[in-house]
């Protein structure tokens, strides 16, 4: 069983392809991996949020995603109409709630569809209870773990981790059995040369 670190964000175009298509190229090679989702809030409050709808610099960069995206098979809208960008502090503390119930990795699917296909405000409490709902958990627990703030130091901490300890500069930032990879196309086949040479 590999071993797959990934940084994220739930608003991260770049995280959804990769995931994606690291999911793709371990069914095509068969090679057995876990997938470690692992918080970096790309805009932590009270940093004023921004309008990712809105600006021709992010449209542009974002088309080195067309190919992957095409080939990978996702109905995704990038950047999503969802001005402006949210805060995900919230939707990573439900994460840490899934966590506990075992839907750490179904829930973090949940928030990425949910905002690139579906143009979900995942900042608001109400959407994430909807969507926690959907994945199993139990809407009135995870709704009270929400408004108690019980894991709210701990994804603070978590994100912290990301940016001071492990010193990350973007993302997705992933790791395989320890090993930092670099991504380039964020194709399968990119994904599946990174799970063969390290080991698979």
């Amino acid at each position: 069983m590999r071993d797959i670190f990934f940084v994220t964000d739930f608003v991260c175009p770049f995280c959804i392809v990769a995931e994606e298509a690291l999911r793709q190229a371990m069914e095509e090679t068969g090679v057995e991996a876990e997938i470690r989702f692992w918080p970096m809030e790309l805009t932590e409050e009270p940093a004023e949020r921004i309008d990712t709808y809105h600006d021709p610099v992010r449209h542009e960069h974002y088309k080195v995603l067309d190919v992957p995206v095409a080939q990978l098979g996702l109905d995704v809208k990038f950047p999503p109409h969802v001005v402006p960008r949210p805060y995900t502090r919230l939707a990573w503390e439900g994460w840490h709630y899934a966590k506990t119930k075992g839907l750490g990795n179904a829930y973090a699917r949940r928030m990425y569809r949910a905002y690139f296909i579906e143009e979900l405000d995942i900042g608001d409490s109400e959407v994430l209870v909807k969507l926690a709902e959907e994945v199993g958990l139990d809407a009135g627990e995870y709704r009270k773990a929400l408004e108690d703030g019980a894991y709210r130091e701990e994804e603070k901490a978590a994100t912290a981790y990301s940016r001071n300890t492990l010193h990350v500069k973007q993302i997705p930032t992933i790791w395989v059995d320890g090993h930092e990879v670099r991504l380039s196309e964020y194709t399968k086949e990119e994904m599946m040369r990174i799970l063969m040479e390290n080991g698979g």
